[in-house]
């Protein structure tokens, strides 16, 4: 029994150690480029959607897209890789999917504080490795287009919207520049 036991364990401080040419930072590299390409995936189906829809029916059909189909890449992409893909905020527009756990809610902050001493918000990234997952977060700032649906003055069409398809909406108030929330992604070791 001792040696099954021991056994065990050394099988599983084997697989935690780096492969040949895996340094710590090599791999942690490797995994922060992985992620980056899948927000930019994100980012790069959900925004053409959005701006169609922007103009075919404008904010209230915008809040219709990104109510259905964010989601459904942030599924695609978590089943397609491997990674857990989320975007979470501190005022999140969807209580079930973007609520921040403590890390999340950490980094968030440290974007807001980094952000309001001048950083650029294309900079504003954070990662974390340990030896059973890794994790990484990219800011997501607030753009004009944005605007629509997450400014302070909404029109009353929007407002009935996002209470239809989010009662629990707190992702409003928002001003050109500002962190709206983040991608966030976990990919199991």
């Amino acid at each position: 029994m001792k040696q099954s036991i021991f056994h065990t364990v050394a099988l599983a401080l084997l697989l935690c150690l780096p492969g040949p040419g895996w340094s710590g930072g090599d791999r942690e590299a490797q995994l922060k480029e992985e992620a980056e390409d899948i927000v930019r995936q994100f980012a790069g189906t959900l925004k053409p959607q959005l701006i169609q829809a922007m103009q075919k029916g404008g904010p209230v059909q915008a809040i219709n897209v990104c109510s259905q189909v964010a989601p459904q890449i942030a599924q695609q992409l978590s089943k397609s890789t491997g990674w857990q893909v989320r975007r979470v905020s501190l005022k999140p527009r969807n209580t079930d999917t973007a609520t921040p756990d403590d890390w999340e809610k950490h980094m968030l902050e440290t974007f807001d504080r980094r952000r309001a001493a001048g950083e650029d918000i294309a900079n504003l990234t954070a990662t974390a490795l340990n030896p059973e997952e890794f994790r990484f977060m990219r800011a997501q700032g607030t753009q004009p287009l944005c605007l629509n649906c997450h400014a302070e003055n909404l029109s009353p069409e929007v407002k009935r919207a996002l209470q239809q398809h989010y009662p629990n909406d707190s992702a409003t108030g928002y001003r050109e520049g500002q962190v709206r929330g983040a991608f966030s992604l976990t990919r199991p070791l």
